[in-house]
């Protein structure tokens, strides 16, 4: 019993550990960001060029930058010369013979060197069109924040989902965030541009740490990548070192484009942050503009929460401004600024807006008394989708996934979606979803460990996918091609600063697929401990959790639980009989899950928790179950030496108990 005991509290002690109740330090990794070195380019700020041309680089006080070059996955290094400085700002020439990629910068300064990822995107030539993937409200977090996918369905509760799919999928924020970037970078575009709110809490640390990879890796890709803060990075003193400056305008040929800071509460810009822009936009005058920001400018939920069309109302007119008001939430807090800053989308022509915040997919156009046209786009969220579901929770909602999307936009002025339709009635928009349903319907699950890297993928969008991916990997793993079942080629790999990619360009078909890069075999069955039912003893038609631990080697592909009735047959909730288990935090390590079962009748039951990894070796830990609420007993099936204990008593009774409110309170 004593030994039973210790276990139990480890496996609790682990689960409030990643459930934030053991604090991480505040002084982890700061001495080697990006903004112990440079104001900018940073980590989501990169700087653009062509071949043979320019860039600044801002660096901070006391920094003496003594050499720098640029390298990818699969060029140079290139060593980049300085032809200028002023104050603390450095002139950096690229050589004509760079090929065009995403690259890190390598800066040795005086203070050490610092490997930025995407610190510069080069272009071939400069592009007329600017093609963009978008996602926004990626909301990464090192806890749990999970909602359920199938198909187009979304749904926080995962019994409602059971109603519409048989295999329901536990959607991680960071699982969400990392296969929207994969997903993009495989499919191509200009750039990435993340419209805020990139991790759920400021102060998570480990959360920006996780975001900071997915950009990494992002750029090693061959993708650049744009962010600006939401309300979630507020206050922005983590964002700030690890991510990217709270606001910032880089220029793309003749498109520059302005990220602006709404803060946290506040939900608009201040009037010196629009002074501020005004002053950029007014030194860029032959640019076209594009302006980034959190808290969308137009959102009028009683005219209607989907958008429309807005026209020739003159906000430089006391009686159209009057009007144009009725169409403001988070701006209408300061009628100032909201003001002035329709003023500027006029006086400076700004073709194009971005914006989140609201989880919902939104379209506006406003048309100038001159018949200019100005679009203001909201995007749904990418990484947790959690204000409405799809079905949508009443009638008349309306309906939302996890989405992102790719805007096309001309220097002449033109703004399209080509990937989604927008409807119309009237001058009202009456399309519930528009944007692409990814990661809804395209994820990668990776898991890294030292003897390799394993990535599931499950495409459910009707047809297969190619393109470039980077695997962080082990020095000397190769891929196991009999425990691959994508096409892939292998394009390079390098080691930059501590971490060595593998660059492959791979076709990921429809259904679900696996690659195994990998140093050695896999001849272990995963690890499984069920740590505790929550109630200990379910009772007649009310739901219970599962806790439990699970590990591998290489990875784990497959985890669920099944629940077998007396005659050893599987119990059935609507259409699905094998229960998926949730992650219990973002982190890359994480051990901890949890399972959610639907309400049994009365009567003797056996749970039963399968672990498969990506050799197929399978474990199988069951427990018996009377709902009646005897005391249940456990047993071990197949090989398995792991049992789960007759129960839970004193101390470690009431460190359960503390930790169920904590999960389940940051679940969502």
């Amino acid at each position: 019993m004593a030994k039973r005991l210790l276990v139990t509290l480890a496996i609790l002690l682990g689960f409030l550990t990643v459930l934030g109740g053991v604090p991480v330090s505040a002084s982890e990794n700061y001495d080697v960001t990006y903004s112990k070195f440079l104001e900018q380019p940073a980590p989501a700020v990169p700087a653009f060029v062509i071949p043979g041309g320019t860039f600044s680089l801002h660096v901070k006080a006391g920094i003496q930058v003594e050499e720098i070059s640029a390298v990818s996955v699969l060029h140079g290094p290139y060593k980049l010369s300085i032809v200028g400085k002023s104050e603390n700002t450095l002139t950096i020439k690229v050589p004509e013979e760079i090929v065009p990629d995403t690259y890190f910068l390598l800066i040795k300064t005086n203070k050490g060197t610092l490997v930025l990822p995407n610190g510069l995107k080069v272009f071939k030539e400069w592009p007329d069109k600017l093609k963009i993937a978008w996602v926004s409200d990626t909301h990464v977090t090192s806890s749990a924040k999970i909602g359920f996918v199938c198909g187009e369905y979304f749904q926080r509760d995962i019994y409602e989902l059971e109603k519409y799919c048989s295999a329901p999928i536990p959607l991680h924020s960071v699982v969400a965030t990392d296969s929207a970037y994969t997903y993009w970078a495989m499919k191509g575009a200009d750039l990435i541009i993340n419209t805020g709110d990139d991790v759920d809490s400021s102060s998570d640390l480990i959360g920006y740490n996780i975001m900071y990879g997915i950009m990494e890796r992002t750029a090693a890709d061959g993708m650049s990548h744009l962010s600006i803060k939401g309300n979630h990075d507020d206050p922005p003193t983590v964002y700030s070192k690890l991510i990217g400056p709270p606001r910032f305008y880089v220029t793309v040929g003749k498109f520059i484009i302005i990220g602006l800071d709404t803060g946290g509460d506040r939900g608009y810009p201040t009037m010196d942050e629009i002074e501020w822009m005004e002053k950029v936009l007014d030194e860029h005058r032959n640019y076209t503009p594009i302006v980034l920001y959190h808290h969308p400018y137009f959102f009028a939920p009683r005219w209607n929460y989907l958008g429309g069309v807005i026209s020739g109302l003159d906000p430089f007119n006391d009686n159209d401004w009057n009007q144009l008001k009725n169409y403001l939430r988070y701006w209408a807090g300061d009628d100032a600024v909201a003001r002035r800053f329709l003023e500027d989308v006029v006086k400076y022509n700004i073709i194009l807006t971005m914006s989140g915040h609201i989880h919902h997919d939104m379209y506006w156009r406003y048309v100038d008394k001159e018949g200019h046209v100005h679009y203001f786009l909201t995007l749904t969220s990418t990484g947790a989708p959690d204000k409405e579901s799809n079905p949508a929770s009443k009638p008349g909602y309306s309906p939302t996934w996890y989405g992102s999307n790719y805007v096309v936009v001309s220097a002449n002025g033109s703004v399209e979606m080509p990937y989604v339709t927008v409807k119309f009635n009237g001058d009202k928009v009456t399309s519930d979803f528009m944007s692409v349903p990814v990661p809804q319907e395209f994820m990668i699950f990776r898991h890294n460990s030292k003897v390799g890297t394993v990535a599931k993928f499950i495409n459910e969008l009707n047809h297969s996918i190619t393109g470039p991916i980077t695997f962080v990997i082990p020095q000397g793993a190769k891929i196991d091609p009999e425990h691959t079942n994508i096409t892939y080629k292998v394009l390079g790999e390098r080691q930059i600063g501590d971490k060595h990619y593998l660059m492959v360009n791979a076709t990921v078909p429809t259904g679900i697929s696996q690659i195994v890069i990998t140093k050695e075999g896999d001849g272990e069955k995963p690890s499984v401990q069920i740590a505790y039912l929550q109630p200990t003893h379910p009772t007649p038609g009310k739901p219970f959790m599962v806790y439990l631990t699970a590990s591998d080697n290489l990875g784990i592909r497959d985890l669920y639980a099944e629940v077998l009735d007396e005659n050893g047959k599987p119990v059935k909730y609507g259409k699905v009989s094998a229960f998926p288990a949730e992650a219990g935090s973002g982190k890359p390590d994480n051990d901890f899950y949890t399972i959610e079962l639907p309400p049994l009748k009365e009567g003797k039951y056996k749970l039963q928790v399968v672990a498969v990894d990506f050799y197929g070796n399978r474990e199988v830990v069951s427990k018996d179950i009377n709902v009646k609420g005897y005391t249940p007993t456990s047993t071990s099936t197949g090989s398995s030496t792991t049992s789960a204990g007759s129960g839970i008593c004193g101390p470690a009774l009431i460190v359960a108990l503390a930790a169920v409110p904590l999960l389940l309170k940051r679940r969502h």
